[in-house]
C-alpha cells in the first residue's frame, strides 16, 4: 500500500501550518520514498487565513483514513471553526478506531478534542491558546513548552514551525533516523526535537545552528563516525586550525567533537543490538576496537549493559 498522508482544511487554515509539514512529505518523494498527498475538507473551496483560496478539494467523507495513513489537521482561526458538525467529528473518531495517525498542528488540537479523542491524553498547542484548551475542554491534559506530544497513534503540536518537527518525526518513525536527518537537511532545519515517548536522534540533535562549516563536519562524521580519524584531518577539510574547530564545534553545538562521535556510534550500536547483530560485528560497524569497549561506551550513555539492551528492544 502506498504512503498516504490527509490533510483537512478547515476554515481560515494558517498557511504555515498546513505548508510546512507539506514540504516534508514532498521532498520525502523527491528524495526516495514518495507520499500521496490528499487535500479534504467539507467544501471543494476554502480560503486561508491569509487571503488564498485552495481549490479542487475532495469532500472528507470520500475517504476514510486507516491505520497506514497520516490524517493530518493544521491550524486554524479557532473562532470561525469551533462549530464543526457531528459529521466531521464522527469521521475522526473512525480514523482513530481504524489507527491512522491523527495529527494536529498548533489549533488544529480543538477539532480533535472537540471530537473526544483527546479525552484522558496529553496534548499540546500554541502557548497562546495552552489557556483556552484546557478551559474549553477539561479532560484534556494540556502540556507546557512542548513541540509535541504523541499518545499512542494521536499527535499534537505546538504550531507554526513546530509543525514541521512533527512531520520529521514521523518520517523518523517510518523510515529512520539517517531518513529523517536527510530531510531535516534539505529543509535547513536543524531543530532539536522533543517527545514525551521516543529518544531525539543524534542525527537530528546538536544543529539548532546555522554555522555551513560546522554543519560540513557534522554531515561528515554522520557517514564516516566508522572511521578512525583527527581533529587535523577534521580542521583541513573546513580550511580551519585545528584550534580554531574545536573551539568553534563546541561553542556551536554545545559539546566536543569526541562527544558528537561517540553520541553517533551509540545510537548506531542501538540500531544494530535491536537486529540482533553479533558484539564483534556491532564493533566494527561503530569503529570501536573491541566489544568490551563498546559494552563500556553503552553502559555509560544508557545504563545498560548490551544483554540488557536486547531485552528491552
Amino acid at each position: 500500500m502506498k504512503n498516504r498522508i490527509i490533510f483537512y482544511l478547515s476554515n481560515d487554515v494558517h498557511i504555515l501550518d498546513l505548508a510546512g509539514p507539506l514540504q516534508v512529505f514532498y521532498e520525502s518523494g523527491e528524495y526516495g520514498i514518495p507520499y500521496e498527498i490528499l487535500f479534504v475538507s467539507d467544501q471543494t473551496r476554502k480560503q486561508f487565513s491569509s487571503g488564498l483560496f485552495s481549490d479542487k478539494l475532495l469532500h472528507f467523507s470520500e475517504i476514510t483514513p486507516q491505520s497506514e495513513d497520516i490524517l493530518m489537521i493544521p491550524g486554524f482561526t479557532i473562532q470561525s471553526n469551533l462549530t464543526t458538525d457531528k459529521y466531521f467529528d464522527n469521521w475522526l473518531i473512525e480514523a482513530n478506531k481504524n489507527k491512522a495517525a491523527i495529527c494536529s498542528v498548533c489549533t488544529g488540537v480543538f477539532a480533535l478534542a472537540k471530537a473526544g479523542i483527546l479525552n484522558g491524553l496529553e496534548c499540546t498547542t500554541h502557548w497562546k491558546y495552552l489557556e483556552t484548551l484546557q478551559k474549553q475542554f477539561p479532560h484534556v491534559k494540556v502540556l507546557r513548552n512542548r513541540l509535541f506530544a504523541k499518545n499512542d497513534n494521536v499527535y499534537t503540536s505546538a504550531g507554526i514551525t513546530t509543525g514541521i518537527d512533527l512531520a520529521l518525526f514521523l518520517i523518523e518513525e517510518r523510515h529512520g533516523p539517517k531518513f529523517a536527518y536527510q530531510l531535516a537537511k534539505e529543509l535547513v532545519m536543524y531543530l532539536r526535537r522533543d517527545s514525551a515517548d521516543i529518544q531525539e536522534s543524534i542525527f537530528v540533535q546538536y544543529r539548532q545552528h546555522i554555522n555551513y562549516q560546522i554543519h560540513e563536519i557534522q554531515d561528515w562524521l554522520i557517514h564516516h563516525f566508522h572511521q578512525k580519524t583527527s581533529i587535523e584531518a577534521l580542521a583541513e577539510k573546513v580550511n580551519m586550525s585545528p584550534r580554531n574547530l574545536t573551539r568553534l564545534f563546541k561553542a556551536k553545538t554545545g559539546i566536543t567533537i569526541g562527544e558528537y562521535i561517540e553520541k553517533l556510534r551509540v545510537e548506531k550500536a542501538l540500531q544494530l543490538l535491536k537486529r540482533n547483530e553479533k558484539m564483534t560485528t556491532i564493533s566494527q560497524e561503530c569503529g570501536i576496537n573491541n566489544p568490551h569497549q563498546l559494552a563500556t561506551i553503552l553502559k555509560k550513555h544508557t545504563g545498560y549493559i548490551p544483554k540488557e539492551l536486547r531485552k528491552l528492544s
